[in-house]
């Protein structure tokens, strides 16, 4: 609706025009006007009235025709017509409401059923308004929605997706790396060779080759099982980088990819825990008559870190000395010994109990290295 309501008024005769003009203008609202059908309906649809006053005997247009364009018109089918005839023809009027009018009136007509009828049809025709008001406005929720709904389904098979490569990298990558991974979006500059400085802790069981060669499958398994839980949940809570299993063998890497300023401490604290833990196991290992033994290897130092591997399956790996030395100093080790390196005990000596072994010979190093044994945690003073 127009504010004031725009009602055009249609009639062939000027002195009829001027009437209707000055009565309605006299009561508020904006009149426009047009001297016969085609000027009426091109008007019509220039200006979109919120009301139409049509004279049905007209030149050129009359006004039933009028009435059947506008009532075919999109944006006026809903603009309320009144027809107007000079007599009282029933067939006149019939024709007219027929054709999609809405209401008549006779000349000469009563000013106040003038008014009165202008007044019924500006009401339907704000009820039209508001009908389609809200109709378009259900029509852009309904689009909204259909747009949320989209975006929603876009998001969560995006989630889906990121949960499934999420799964794949946890398979073949520590969790710490497959995180940033997805938190980067690309792992390629994560995953380039670097150097940084860490520890690296190496552990197997004793006696697991010969156990494996006399076991059942079945039986080699659920303490392979048994034997990565437990140790698992050590890695976790210490903050360790699970870099691969070697069989029995598990080799833990701290300072890399999250840097850790103690990350000496976390290892040795970490190996103490594992011990005890894998003490536990070991009284019901040997009530099924399994006879194994743990031992742990811990280095520290400068080691190259990155992806090995290629399209198809890859591998974050520590590669160099550092990892060479856990393994060297956890193949010499006894069943529940942890033997670490000089620089380990170096970075921890405050905070354990520790045994010199002296220069020890390991494989693949061309000189004797000196070695010690932690043989408790004893932590920071409280």
């Amino acid at each position: 609706m127009h504010d004031p309501p725009r009602i055009l008024a249609v009639d062939d005769t000027p002195e009829n025009l001027e009437i209707l003009r000055m009565r309605l203008e006299a009561n508020g609202y904006e009149v426009v006007t047009a001297a016969d059908g085609e000027e009426g309906l091109a008007k019509a649809r220039q200006l979109e009235p919120d009301l139409i006053l049509l004279d049905i005997m007209m030149p050129k247009l009359d006004g039933i025709s009028v009435v059947r364009m506008l009532k075919q018109d999109d944006a006026l089918r809903s603009t309320p017509v009144i027809l107007v005839t000079a007599k009282a023809d029933t067939r006149d009027v019939v024709e007219g409401l027929d054709a999609g009018g809405d209401d008549y009136l006779t000349k000469p007509f009563e000013h106040r059923a003038l008014l009165a009828r202008v007044r019924s049809m500006l009401r339907q025709k704000a009820l039209n308004d508001t009908v389609a008001s809200q109709t378009r406005r259900l029509q852009e929720q309904a689009a909204q929605l259909a747009d949320w709904n989209r975006s929603l389904e876009r998001t969560v098979a995006e989630q889906v997706t990121e949960i499934e490569r999420m799964a794949r990298l946890r398979r073949f990558l520590p969790e710490q790396v497959a995180d940033l991974i997805v938190a980067a979006g690309n792992g390629e500059t994560l995953l380039q060779s670097h150097r940084r400085e860490v520890t690296v802790v190496f552990c197997d069981l004793r006696g697991f080759t010969a156990f494996a060669e006399t076991a059942e499958p079945e039986e080699v398994m659920s303490v392979l099982s048994e034997y990565h839980s437990c140790l698992g949940d050590q890695i976790v809570r210490h903050g360790g980088t699970l870099e691969r299993f070697v069989g029995d063998g598990i080799v833990i890497v701290f300072n890399d990819p999250l840097p850790c300023a103690d990350h000496t401490e976390k290892a040795v604290s970490m190996a103490v825990a594992m011990r005890d833990t894998i003490d536990e196991h070991s009284e019901r290992w040997r009530k099924r008559d399994y006879r194994l033994g743990f031992g742990i290897g811990i280095a520290r130092g400068h080691a190259t870190i990155g992806r090995i591997g290629f399209d198809q399956r890859s591998d974050y790996a520590v590669i160099g000395t550092v990892p060479n030395h856990a393994a060297r100093l956890c193949e010499g080790a006894k069943s529940r010994q942890i033997l670490v390196s000089q620089r380990v005990l170096g970075a921890v000596e405050s905070l354990v109990e520790a045994i010199p072994l002296g220069e020890v010979t390991l494989k693949g190093f061309l000189r004797p290295m000196p070695a010690y044994e932690i043989v408790r945690w004893l932590g920071r003073p409280s």
